[in-house]
């Protein structure tokens, strides 16, 4: 499973679908997710608070795709925080429509008055729980955690969603969460900080 498909589900209720954070702090998470699969699969890089393109090679997934045809398209604009703004307004609809096309979610449509609700609800409850269920057991055992793993735990600090994983380990496991965290490559460590930074901005602007 892709990194924004994880942090989706984390980001939801596994029963009904339901967000668990803000709608700015859960769109800014999926953002990064995005761009974090890029960073990860090597076609872009973070510095100095700018992306810059490595890599003009479409992606497998669509989705990833498309991010990266939006960035090649925009050169004038490279700010990380300008584009976890961009995409965070969409990406919740974006990434659900993904795992919704690999059937893990159904989108389900509620009409009230003049205002149409989407919610994506897990097709499978334990399917939609693997993730943290997966995260936390392999931390609870001292495993090795693929970078992938720890770039995801990272955004979870980022957008305080840590409690989900974290819920019933033991007290060590905090302090080698930290020092997973600490070590990751430059690039990613970056994308969590301005994650941090931008979810910490929309909480005191009260944005929704």
């Amino acid at each position: 499973m892709l990194l924004a498909d994880e942090f989706f589900l984390i980001a939801h209720d596994d029963a009904k679908g339901k967000p668990r954070l803000h709608q700015s702090a859960t769109g800014l998470g999926l953002a990064a997710g995005l761009l974090g699969e890029l960073l990860l699969s090597r076609r872009i890089v973070i510095a100095s608070g700018s992306i810059t393109i490595v890599d003009r090679r479409p992606p497998d997934d669509a989705l990833a795709h498309t991010v990266l045809d939006q960035l090649v398209g925009e050169p004038e604009h490279r700010l990380v925080r300008t584009w976890l703004g961009f995409l965070g307004s969409s990406a919740a609809e974006s990434v659900g429509e993904r795992l919704a096309r690999a059937g893990m979610v159904r989108r389900v449509e509620t009409r009230r008055l003049l205002r149409t609700t989407i919610v994506y609800q897990p097709a499978d409850m334990n399917a939609a729980a693997w993730p943290v269920t997966r995260l936390r057991a392999s931390l609870s055992r001292s495993e090795p955690l693929p970078v992938a793993d720890v770039l995801l735990l990272a955004l979870l600090a980022a957008t305080n969603l840590l409690r989900e994983v974290l819920w019933g380990t033991e007290p060590g496991v905090q302090h080698r969460l930290n020092q997973l965290i600490d070590g990751l490559p430059p690039p990613l460590a970056e994308l969590a900080r301005h994650t941090e930074a931008a979810v910490g901005a929309a909480v005191l602007s009260g944005r929704p």
